[in-house]
């Protein structure tokens, strides 16, 4: 020893730090030791030795691991547990002094932290910032089978922490650090009843699972939560698809033998390296103290609970009359000691009397009986603006649910190591402080509200149509408006309401109610002699009751449970005999919300409103527009809100009309499908003589014929229509290539026709073969006509068709005839414009575009754009042989006389020989509405356009005598007839 303290005064470091050169190394599980050295050696650092302390166990097929006494090692109690790649440390620290009030400020905190999968955060800060809702539902997990085993009268702080050190996402970590606290509480000095055992069941296709992984829970009917001492039932959380009954009954049977599995365990380690349990100070009530109350305030507190007609708030006014009065003669005594915890005296002497009526005479605090359900009001479309509302009471408990529907996009962003990134419902549970006639402050998350809207949403969530059958975002609000006990359960009910008044198509209804438990207790053995089973408690009766046990579900099953319960256990028989009870009451709330409300509402015009749309990427870009200017735009102009999600478009709006308004606004800029026979708007962008340009549709270019402006015969299109007119129209037809025919008739009401002055006289109608389409060298379409007259008929467009014959018809016709041998036309022959008969396409010259318009026109439309000029009257006849006469006069003039081979007479020629002036034969290769393909000879082509009165009737092969006069832009020559004198 003489050495160790020459070193010590040898060395020239400070006496704090002379511990280095004495060898000694740190303490570590209560134990100081010396590090080997040589004497002779100059003094070196030691090595830290860390005693670590573990166990390991099987449950169902992981091996889960229990270490202690490597990290954290101040706190405490402190413990890691693991399975596979996720572990998760736990601790927990106590104050040294008793805390003021008179109940145990317990606090669980639970955290995970983006490095425990190797990820930043995508916060600003990149770091973790308040608790998010996932953290603090794990913290409610872990408290809830905790807190009913420390000590009665332990009154100190105490807190506990989960901190997430890793995750490989197959397990989820919740049901790993309620284990571990456990653990950490039996290695800790602080006076605990536990250790307790906390297990998750899965069940797939009727097998139940034992810790199943993330991906065989969304496979799962079932997600059953279950804690337990070696005997007892602690809590209870389930999320169920309609499970029944007597299933969960048999499940909650099989999770408590794995359950049991953990405690074992923790009770080895704790022998091993846990601490000695420290004398606290207990805040007890004293016989004497409790003897005096029940003397001064048993009589009259009975009384008022055996009076039916007090209410709550009355019944609370009495009951604090009877306090005040016991604290004057506490005080008059001057006993300072008895009245700091004179309240939890009276509280305690309430509590008896409560108790002793209802399992002696089975009668409740409003005179109720103990399976009987309070008087239900139910008011579905409370809000008829909102999408979706009810309004639902139960007793004086009202809840006021709203729904407001959204698009996916509006889905909650989950920034957790285990689930979905997404969550598309979400019910917000909110208790204002009017609810129960007091003054307080709203702040940020409530534990106790996140933890009453996820047990609500977690029993609606089953009913819910899929996201491939109803692909949008759904949030419930639910405003508790009055509460006197099971406020979450009437937020179930009146959700399932509100849910159908928004039109969504649940699958059933959903009601909840919670039943609590009253025991007789034997104070020496701690065994229950007797209980009661309490139907929709009230706030008092779950305040001074044993069990607060809230079950949910449809007609067909459970949907989603929770257990809370104050004592240190409950037999699970016990619980399972609940379910049954709950079953009763909850079809008759059934029978309540499905006479309300029993199918999803259909909407009205000034409901709100909400599409879902499909485009291609290309078109939703344009959509966004730059940085997303063209969207903001659309939705500052409407007032509606728009989402773009992968080839999607979803649109919300406040009313039909914002929606309507919405819609021209996206149909403009990238336009929709065209459906023939729908109704689109758009705005006339040019108007010509035998139609106009309609723009619509996101751009797009429809042509509205003059045939279709109106049932009544229309001369002008000026007549009816500008340019810049936003009109109304349907789409009669579209072809193959994308040209999109429009109808203005076709929306107005068709008039009365007038029956026929001869309706015997029927015209002799030859079958007309197809009229057949062909596309030239340059692109035109040229179309041969039918070589028949078909009488006035209706084609699909509803236009009249009129076909006219050729020259060898009209000869046979007329040779055939045996009366008037008028001289018969071989072809039709044009009029002069000033006469009623007419062709408009051979006076037409019009732009390449009105060309490309007309020259898209379907082969079954062709004979109705000739009878659309053509008058249909009693001239037509006497007319037509005339024009025809004079015609055929005029052809025979421009024809060459055909030579004997045709081959001498059309000599072929050069393209470098023709020339501006040059005459020659050529032959007519193809008709056009507004000229003729020529050949001209050695595979040249030329063109000859006809002037406004000139007739349009050729054949093809027919020899003309031409000149050439110019060459076109594309170098094309332009030919003109030559004359001939008569012979």
């Amino acid at each position: 020893m003489s050495s160790i303290v020459s070193r010590a005064r040898s060395t020239s470091l400070p006496n704090l730090l002379a511990w280095r050169a004495l060898g000694f190394r740190t303490i570590c599980s209560g134990r100081l030791g010396f590090a080997p050295s040589d004497p002779a050696s100059p003094a070196s650092a030691g090595t830290k030795i860390l005693e670590s302390f573990k166990e390991e166990f099987e449950v169902g097929s992981q091996v889960i691991t229990l270490e202690t006494g490597k990290i954290a090692r101040f706190a405490n109690g402190s413990v890691v547990l693991g399975m596979d790649q996720t572990k998760v440390l736990s601790t927990v620290t106590c104050a040294k002094t008793n805390s003021p009030g008179d109940f145990l400020p317990l606090t669980v905190d639970y955290q995970e932290k983006q490095y425990a999968q190797g990820l930043i955060p995508n916060s600003y800060m990149r770091r973790e910032g308040a608790p998010k809702e996932r953290e603090l539902l794990c913290g409610r997990l872990i408290d809830r089978p905790i807190r009913p085993l420390f000590p009665p009268g332990f009154y100190h702080e105490v807190q506990i922490m989960a901190s997430v050190l890793s995750s490989d996402g197959t397990q989820d970590p919740d049901i790993l650090a309620a284990n571990a606290a456990s653990t950490a509480l039996m290695l800790s000095d602080i006076p605990w009843g536990g250790p307790i055992g906390v297990i998750r069941l899965g069940r797939i296709h009727g097998q139940i699972v034992v810790n199943p992984t993330m991906d065989e829970l969304s496979a799962s009917d079932l997600n059953l939560i279950y804690a337990c001492t070696r005997d007892k039932t602690m809590m209870i959380d389930v999320q169920a698809r309609e499970i029944s009954e007597k299933d969960l009954a048999a499940a909650l049977r099989l999770a408590h033998p794995e359950a049991v599995k953990y405690i074992d365990p923790q009770i080895r380690l704790a022998a091993k390296a846990g601490k000695e349990k420290k004398e606290y100070k207990l805040s007890m009530l004293s016989e004497k103290i409790l003897e005096k109350v029940t003397d001064l305030a048993s009589t009259r507190i009975e009384s008022v609970f055996t009076d039916p007609s007090y209410g709550k708030f009355e019944r609370g006014e009495a009951l604090d009359d009877i306090g005040k009065d016991v604290k004057k003669v506490f005080e008059e005594e001057g006993d300072q000691e008895s009245l700091s915890i004179l309240p939890k005296a009276v509280d305690t002497v309430r509590k008896k009397v409560v108790r002793s009526r209802m399992i002696s005479d089975g009668f409740r605090v409003d005179g109720r009986h103990l399976d009987e359900v309070r008087p239900i009001f139910c008011e579905s479309h409370h809000l008829p603006i909102l999408h979706g509302s009810a309004l639902f009471s139960r007793g004086d408990t009202q809840v006021l649910c709203a729904v407001t529907l959204g698009a996916l996009g509006d889905a909650q962003s989950l920034d957790s190591l285990v689930g979905s990134p997404k969550k598309r419902f979400m019910l917000h549970y909110s208790f204002p402080p009017y609810c129960t006639n007091e003054v307080g402050k709203r702040g940020g998350l409530n534990r106790r509200e996140v933890g009453h809207g996820t047990l609500a949403e977690k029993a609606l969530l089953a009913v819910l149509p899929p996201e491939e059958v109803f692909p949008f975002t759904v949030r419930i609000n639910s405003e508790v408006m009055s509460s006197d006990g099971s406020t979450s359960m009437a937020s179930v009910c009146g959700g399932s309401m509100a849910l159908m008044d928004a039109g969504i198509p649940l699958r059933a209804h959903v009601a909840g109610v919670s039943v609590g438990l009253v025991t007789d207790v034997d104070p020496s053995s701690g065994e229950i002699k007797d209980y009661r089973i309490v139907t929709d408690i009230l706030g008092l009766e779950d305040h001074l009751g044993d069990m607060d046990f809230k079950i949910a579900g449809t007609r067909n099953g459970v949907t989603a449970i929770q257990l809370d319960i104050k004592p240190a256990g409950i037999p699970l028989d016990i619980v399972c005999e609940s379910l049954d009870n709950a079953r009763e009451a909850r079809l008759q709330i059934l029978d309540h919300m499905e006479r309300e409300i029993n199918s999803p509402r259909v909407q009205d015009v000034n409901s709100p409103r909400l599409v879902t749309l499909r485009y291609t990427n290309d078109a939703l870009r344009s959509l966004i527009g730059p940085m997303g200017v063209v969207k903001r735009k659309i939705e500052e102009e409407t007032g509606a809100r728009l989402y773009v999600d992968d080839g999607r478009l979803t649109i919300v709006a406040k009313k039909q009309a914002v929606m309507e308004k919405a819609l021209e606004k996206v149909d403009f800029i990238i336009g929709r499908e065209i459906v023939v026979g729908a109704v689109y708007k758009g705005t006339v962008t040019s108007i010509k003589e035998y139609g106009a340009f309609v723009e619509f549709n996101g751009g797009q270019q429809g042509l509205l014929h003059l045939s279709e402006l109106s049932h009544e015969p229309v001369s002008k299109v000026s007549d009816v229509l500008h340019i810049g007119k936003y009109i109304t129209m349907m789409c009669i037809d579209t072809d193959v290539r994308g040209n999109i025919k429009l109808s203005l008739k076709a929306l107005l009401p068709k008039p009365e026709r007038k029956p026929a002055s001869n309706p015997e006289r029927k015209p002799v109608v030859k079958e007309s073969s197809t009229v057949s389409v062909e596309t030239s060298s340059v692109g035109e379409v040229v179309a041969s006509m039918p070589s028949v007259v078909e009488p006035p008929q209706k084609s699909k467009l509803a236009v009249p068709a009129v076909v006219v014959r050729t020259a060898v018809e009209c000869d046979e016709a007329e040779k055939s005839s045996p009366v008037d041998k008028i001289t018969k036309p071989k072809r039709a022959a044009t009029v002069k414009p000033d006469r009623k008969l007419k062709f408009t396409a051979s006076k037409q010259a019009g732009t390449q575009k009105e060309e490309e318009a007309l020259e898209s026109t379907t082969p079954e439309e062709i004979p109705a754009k000739f009878g659309e000029t053509l008058k249909q009257d009693e001239k037509l006849k006497s007319t037509f042989a005339n024009l025809v006469s004079s015609s055929k006069t005029k052809k025979s003039a421009r024809k060459e006389k055909q030579p004997e081979k045709e081959g001498e007479e059309s000599a072929s020629i050069s393209a470098r020989e023709l020339k501006i002036g040059s005459e020659m034969t050529a032959k007519v290769q193809q008709v056009r509405a507004r000229g003729l393909v020529l050949d001209l000879g050695g595979e040249i082509r030329g063109m000859y356009k006809f002037e406004g009165d000139e007739e349009t009737e050729f054949e093809i092969g027919d020899a003309l005598k031409v000149k050439c006069t110019s060459f076109s832009s594309k170098g094309i020559p332009v030919m003109a007839l030559v004359e001939d004198e008569e012979v």
